[in-house]
């Protein structure tokens, strides 16, 4: 340095330099012509992006609890959950109109405890081994059910049976390329009957630290955020599958939780470790639902009458409209 101050550059005593910013503002990955060289940018800038986002995080913490009770009150993340569409059918509890509903619709005999669930579970035609494995396990969750296959008899055939033999409802589980990949779920004798695509189906040897066989108990059931009268309906239809009194000696419990209009099914163990901590083991099987129809009555494919069909061109337009 010839200035005069007696300042050497890197000696530690000058300015310190300003530190260099990797991505201008203005920067746009998709500028990048040479495709290995986009991608390696792109993980560069999302790795920048992390650190900025952890020091504003930490420097937020910091000024919180320097603040101290005078801090004010944590903002309330943005979900599409918390930002959804209002539905008119939103069941209210105190609704007299739904209180009506429920004591004249198809499931009052059972809520009304005159009916004792009876479950047929049968297949598609021809089921394969996992389907198999899969429909066993089903029986093993749903107390008083029964396995049947199919052996080329129709539906239309299979429900009169069901209702002279006292069943309550059946359950079908399709199949493709050796995957169930659907559930048609009617309650007898005057229906509904719901039609689901199924995925992620998981048997209890695919789940990792899985708990011990499940026992006969009549486990306890869980229903969340089934909200809308449509989503109350499907609500109570999977009720109406578990016998009223569930066997809490047992300490299983099933449930059906709607996130977003899928419906995830877990069938857990749980054990009080203390008066606060609670653990928990997943038993199996565990799949995914998603609604694609609620037909009046019991199942017919060509002159059935349809409370409601999911159609997507019409009905995922937007995010944040949810029917269930």
């Amino acid at each position: 340095a010839g200035d005069g101050s007696g300042a050497v550059a890197g000696d530690g005593t000058g300015p310190p330099a300003p530190e260099r910013v990797l991505f201008p503002p203005t920067f746009s990955v998709s500028e990048i012509k040479n495709k290995q060289r986009r991608h390696f940018m792109f993980l560069r800038w999302k790795q920048q992006q992390r650190k900025e986002k952890l020091a504003l995080k930490k420097k937020r913490r910091k000024e919180r609890e320097a603040l101290g009770d005078k801090a004010p009150p944590k903002a309330i993340p943005k979900t599409i959950e918390n930002q959804r569409v209002y539905d008119e059918t939103t069941v209210d509890p105190n609704d007299e109109e739904v209180t009506f509903d429920e004591a004249t619709d198809e499931f009052a005999p059972y809520f009304n405890r005159q009916t004792v669930p009876k479950i047929l579970i049968t297949t598609s035609d021809r089921p394969r081994g996992r389907t198999v494995r899969f429909c066993e396990q089903l029986a093993t969750v749903i107390p008083n059910s029964h396995v049947y296959y199919r052996r080329g008899l129709a539906l239309k055939r299979i429900i009169p049976q069901c209702i002279a033999r006292d069943f309550t409802d059946l359950i079908v589980i399709n199949e493709d390329r050796k995957i169930p990949n659907g559930l048609v779920l009617s309650h007898l004798p005057d229906g509904p009957t719901a039609h689901f695509r199924m995925s992620s189906v998981r048997l209890r040897k695919e789940i990792k630290r899985k708990g011990k066989e499940p026992t006969e108990h009549v486990p306890e059931v869980i229903l969340n955020n089934f909200t809308t009268r449509l989503g109350h309906s499907i609500g109570r239809m999977f009720a109406a599958l578990f016998p009223h009194d569930p066997q809490f000696i047992g300490r299983q419990v099933a449930t059906f939780h709607n996130q977003r209009d899928y419906i995830f099914f877990r069938f857990h163990r749980y054990i009080f470790k203390s008066e606060k901590k609670v653990g928990i083991q997943e038993l199996g099987p565990r799949f995914t639902l998603k609604l694609r129809s609620l037909q009046k009555g019991t199942f017919d494919s060509k002159f059935g009458e349809y409370e409601w069909i999911h159609k997507r061109r019409e009905m995922d337009t937007n995010r944040r409209k949810f029917h269930l």
